[in-house]
C-alpha cells in the first residue's frame, strides 16, 4: 500500500496537525464546494458585514482613549472657544480623541461612517429580501433574525452617538427620558432605572457605554454567526432564470473563486470608509459645547437611521393628553408617534412572512426569489412602509426645510401630516398598478415578441409589423413563476348541516387572502404561446391560417390597409 505524502512547508504541516485532532479539514472541504450564486444585490449583506468588521477595529481604538464619565472638569485644551469650561470627563475625553491623540479624529469619523453604511446596508439587503420572497421557508427565522440585527443596529447607533454628551446627543437622550416616561403605569419606573434617578442623573453615560461596546456588539456577534450558519445550512436563494430551479445552485464556489471576491469587497469597503473618513466631517461635537438642558436650537436631527422617531413626534399634536382618574396624565402626544408606530412598523416586519405564508396556504420550500413585479400586493404594501419611513425622515428635517426654503414651518408640519395619511396609500395604489402593468407587458412579450419597428407591405396591400421572437432563457424568466389565488372558503355548514368550528375566522382570512390575490394576470401557458406562434394572433381568426402560415414566427397582423 502506497504511504500518503506528507507535508512539508510550515503551512501544510501546520495544517496536517490541525486536521488529525480536530478533522477541520472536512468542513473545509465542504465549505470550500458550497456554490453560491452571483449577483450585485447579494454584496447588500457583505457592506454590512464588512462595515460592522470595521466598526469593531476602530471602537476598540476609541474605547482606550474615552472616559465613560459625568464628573464634571475643566478643559484645558487648545480650542478657544471651550478652553477652561465646564464639561463632563466624557465630552473632554471626546476633545481630546480629536485634538490630542494622533489619528483619533480619523477614527471618530470612519466609526461614525462606518455605523451609517452599517445600517443603511442593512435595510437595503432587507428591502431586497422582502421584495424578493427570500424570507419564505425554510427562511423565516433567518428573517426573524435579520430583523432584530437592524433593531440591534438602531440601539447601537443610539447608544454610541449619545456618549460624546454634547448638546446634541444630550437632547437625544432628553427625549428618550420622556418617551420612556410617557409609558403608562411604568414610565416613571423605568425612566429612574435607566438613568439611576431623575434625568440626566450621574450613570447614563457608563451604563450606555457597557450597553455600547460589550452588550449590544456581543448580541450582533452572535446573530451573525448565527445569520451565516443559517445561510450556508439552507443554501443561498437563487434570482430565477434558466437552469435554475428549487433544487440546485447555479453559481461559484466558495473557494476561491467566491472567497476572493469577499476578500477585494472588504478592502474596497475599508478605503471607502477611510477614505469618506478623512475628508467628510461628520459629528462635529466642538460645534456644539458639552451638554446643557438650557439651549434649544434649530436643526438639530440625530443620524438618518432615527429621523422617523424624530418626525413622527414632531407630527403629532400637542394637544393629544388625556387626564385619566387620580390626576394620571396619558400622554398620547409620545406614545403614539414614539412607540406605537415604531411598533407597528416592527411588527409588520417580524410577522410578514408568517402572514403571506397563511394567506397562501403555501408551505413549500422556495430557492428561486420572486420578480417583485410577479407579486404586486408584496411590493406595494414595501413601497407603501417605506414612502410613510421617507415621510417621517423628512417631517424629522422641517425646521431645516423651512429655513433653506423659506417657507411656514407650520404649513410644512400639516403637508407632512396629510400625506403621512395619503402618501402610503397613494404609494400602494401606484406600484400595484406597475406590477400588474408589468406582468401584462410579459404577456404581450412571449405572446408577440419585440417590436422590431420593421413593417411589411404584402401585394395585397396589407401591412404587418414583424415582431422579434424571444429567446428561450428571456421567455424562460416570464413565464416560468406561480400565480397565486385566493384561499377557497369552504361552506359555512358541514354535510349534517352543522356550522364548521373555525368558519369565522377562515372567512377573515379568506378576505386577506383575496385582498392579497384577487388582481392578478396569469402567465402565459404553453397552449397560448403554441397558438401565438402557429397563427400570429392565438386561435382568435381561424379564417386566416393559411395567410398567417407564410409569417415569420413572432410576427402579428395589423391590419391598417385591405
Amino acid at each position: 500500500m502506497k504511504k500518503p505524502t506528507q507535508p512539508t512547508t510550515p503551512a501544510g504541516k501546520a495544517a496536517d496537525y490541525l486536521d488529525q485532532r480536530t478533522k477541520i479539514g472536512v468542513l473545509v472541504k465542504e465549505l470550500a464546494r458550497k456554490i453560491f450564486p452571483e449577483h450585485w444585490s447579494f454584496m447588500l449583506g457583505e457592506i454590512a458585514l464588512f462595515s460592522f468588521v470595521v466598526l469593531l477595529i476602530t471602537g476598540v481604538f476609541l474605547a482606550l482613549f474615552f472616559q465613560p464619565s459625568m464628573a464634571l472638569v475643566r478643559w484645558d485644551g487648545d480650542l478657544p472657544q471651550l478652553h477652561g469650561q465646564l464639561m463632563s470627563a466624557a465630552f473632554a475625553s471626546t476633545l481630546d480623541l480629536s485634538f490630542e491623540v494622533r489619528g483619533g479624529l480619523l477614527m471618530r469619523q470612519i466609526h461614525h461612517w462606518a455605523a451609517l453604511i452599517f445600517m443603511a446596508s442593512i435595510v437595503v439587503h432587507m428591502l431586497r429580501v422582502f421584495f424578493t420572497g427570500a424570507f419564505r421557508k425554510p427562511r423565516e427565522l433567518n428573517w426573524l433574525v435579520g430583523a432584530t440585527l437592524m433593531i440591534l443596529g438602531l440601539a447601537a447607533g443610539f447608544s454610541g452617538y449619545s456618549l460624546p454628551d454634547d448638546v446634541l446627543s444630550g437632547n437625544g437622550l432628553r427625549i428618550t427620558d420622556g418617551v420612556v416616561k410617557s409609558i403608562p403605569i411604568i414610565g416613571s419606573y423605568m425612566s429612574y432605572f435607566i438613568f439611576g434617578g431623575e434625568f440626566p442623573g450621574e450613570h447614563i453615560i457608563a451604563r450606555l457605554f457597557t450597553v455600547h461596546i460589550l452588550l449590544v456588539p456581543g448580541l450582533i456577534l452572535a446573530l451573525i454567526g448565527l445569520h451565516l450558519f443559517l445561510m450556508v445550512l439552507h443554501k443561498h436563494t437563487q434570482y430565477p432564470g434558466g437552469g435554475r430551479t428549487d433544487s440546485n445552485v447555479v453559481g461559484v464556489p466558495a473557494l476561491p473563486v467566491f472567497a476572493a471576491k469577499m476578500g477585494g469587497n472588504f478592502f474596497f469597503i475599508f478605503g471607502v470608509l477611510a477614505l469618506m473618513g478623512a475628508t467628510l466631517s461628520i459629528n462635529s461635537v466642538w460645534n456644539y459645547g458639552p451638554f446643557d438642558p438650557s439651549p434649544v436650537s434649530a436643526g438639530a436631527q440625530p443620524d438618518w437611521y432615527m429621523l422617523f422617531l424624530e418626525g413622527s413626534l414632531r407630527l403629532m399634536p400637542g394637544q393629544a393628553e388625556i387626564v385619566t382618574w387620580g390626576n394620571f396624565t396619558l400622554s398620547l402626544n409620545v406614545l403614539i408617534p414614539a412607540v406605537v408606530i415604531p411598533g407597528i412598523l416592527f411588527t409588520f416586519l417580524l410577522t410578514y412572512p408568517f402572514l403571506e405564508a397563511k394567506v397562501t396556504g403555501d408551505h413549500r420550500e422556495h430557492h428561486v426569489l420572486d420578480r417583485p413585479r410577479n407579486v404586486p400586493v408584496r411590493t406595494a404594501l414595501g413601497v407603501a412602509f417605506l414612502t410613510a419611513f421617507i415621510i417621517l425622515a423628512l417631517a424629522g428635517s422641517n425646521d431645516l426645510i423651512a429655513t433653506h426654503f423659506h417657507l411656514s414651518i407650520n404649513s410644512i408640519t400639516w403637508v407632512f401630516r396629510v400625506l403621512l395619511f395619503l402618501g402610503p396609500w397613494f404609494a400602494f395604489w401606484v406600484t400595484k398598478r406597475i406590477c400588474l402593468g408589468l406582468q401584462r407587458k410579459d404577456r404581450e412579450l412571449v405572446l408577440h415578441g419585440h417590436e422590431s419597428g420593421r413593417i411589411v407591405r404584402f401585394a395585397s396591400g396589407e401591412y404587418i409589423e414583424v415582431h422579434t421572437p424571444l429567446d428561450e432563457q428571456e421567455r424562460w424568466l416570464r413565464v416560468s413563476y406561480e400565480t397565486r389565488k385566493p384561499l377557497e372558503l369552504a361552506p359555512a355548514a358541514d354535510a349534517r348541516g352543522v356550522k364548521r368550528k373555525g368558519y369565522a375566522s377562515e372567512k377573515i382570512w379568506h378576505k386577506v387572502s383575496r385582498f392579497f390575490y384577487e388582481d392578478r394576470v396569469e402567465p402565459v401557458t404553453p397552449a397560448e404561446l403554441a397558438a401565438a406562434h402557429a397563427h400570429g394572433e392565438h386561435d382568435a381568426i381561424e379564417a386566416s391560417h393559411d395567410e398567417h402560415a407564410a409569417l415569420p414566427a413572432g410576427a402579428t397582423r395589423t391590419e391598417q390597409e385591405r
